[in-house]
């Protein structure tokens, strides 16, 4: 087992790692709209959600894998109204591969955040 930790994301706000890599498995914990400086995005669910994406772009490439690379997705919404919104912008970041995905609705997130999204890659 391979603790995953990269400066191009945010530091883990709690106990955990930014990711776990078992085998060719790339387990990511849930990603906020932290910079990786760790100061949170205050702003629509669009620009969070491009920072939750380029934060797990970001420590999935410290991995040894890509955004091309996940085979799950699990987005948590803290307003479902919000779903056709996110899914705008996760088609920019997914074009043509579509890794498979669940999206729920929760009552609140961590800093308030509007979007969390977790995700299970390959290793390359």
């Amino acid at each position: 087992m391979e603790y995953i930790s990269t400066n191009k994301a945010p530091a883990a706000i709690g106990p955990y790692s930014q990711a776990i890599k078992i085998g060719d498995m790339i387990f990511t914990s849930g990603q906020i709209a932290l910079t990786p400086e760790g100061e949170f995005l205050q702003a629509g669910v669009e620009e969070q959600t491009k920072q939750v994406l380029e934060n797990l772009k970001n420590v999935l490439q410290e991995a040894g894998s890509s955004l091309d690379r996940i085979v799950k997705t699990t987005i948590f919404l803290a307003d479902m109204d919000d779903f056709e919104k996110v899914n705008r912008v996760y088609a920019d970041f997914f074009q043509d591969h579509k890794p498979a995905r669940s999206t729920v609705a929760v009552k609140r997130l961590p800093k308030d955040a509007l979007i969390e999204i977790e995700a299970i890659a390959l290793a390359k």
